[in-house]
């Protein structure tokens, strides 16, 4: 099947960088410390910040403590790169969005997309929309409306590649269609599911239109 586009809006984790390894590893020294079972946590760790994921496991918690433990995990994950591979196409994606209209769009901060994305030899897009841009994390559409917004494409414009529930969710509230990458994907009906980004191939049409090939 084919996508026209305008723009693209790439989430980070799951979708261009596998950082699986790295999450389970944090989160469960989280869960062990709070006494929560590590599954369920892992269960709902995708695709939100960190403090959003805290508030739903643990709601009467004080907001303050939430954000001082997602500070902490921020530390953990940034210097935890053991394992931080790309996903499977990504870096001849990535390389076929060069002087293309994409932007990242992630719930990690800048300091961790930039660790994350190094580790995994990436190049970094020139747009990118960090946990310190939005008010509210996915599955709340700020993050692709502000890439949207700063690349100057409409949502309806504007194809996003996710792997989350709530990120698939975020793309489906801003207006834009999706891409679901990888397993948990695909339980969620994105606009088109792939396995990984071996079988997406982008091609830039004369008037400025991206159309995405996609295959399997």
């Amino acid at each position: 099947m084919s996508l026209t586009a305008r723009a693209l809006l790439l989430d980070m984790d799951g979708t261009l960088v596998n950082s699986d390894a790295v999450v389970e590893r944090c989160w469960r020294r989280w869960a062990a410390e709070q006494g929560l079972d590590a599954e369920s946590v892992l269960g709902i760790v995708h695709g939100r910040q960190g403090h959003a994921t805290m508030a739903v496991l643990l709601p009467d918690r004080p907001v303050e403590q939430n954000l001082a433990d997602n500070q902490r995990m921020l530390e953990w994950e940034t210097t935890d790169l053991d394992g931080v591979v790309p996903v499977p196409g990504a870096p001849a994606f990535m390389a076929s969005l060069a002087g293309l209209p994409h932007a990242l769009v992630t719930s990690a901060d800048k300091g961790l997309a930039g660790a994350r994305m190094g580790a995994a030899g990436l190049t970094m897009p020139e747009v990118r929309v960090t946990a310190e841009c939005v008010g509210a994390s996915k599955p709340d559409p700020e993050g692709f409306l502000k890439g949207a917004a700063e690349l100057g494409f409409a949502p309806a414009d504007c194809v996003v590649f996710e792997d989350s529930e709530v990120g698939i969710a975020a793309g489906r509230a801003a207006g834009m269609r999706v891409v679901g990458v990888g397993p948990r994907a695909a339980a969620h009906a994105p606009d088109a599911h792939v396995r990984d980004l071996e079988q997406v191939g982008v091609e830039a049409l004369a008037d400025g239109t991206l159309r995405l090939h996609i295959s399997g």
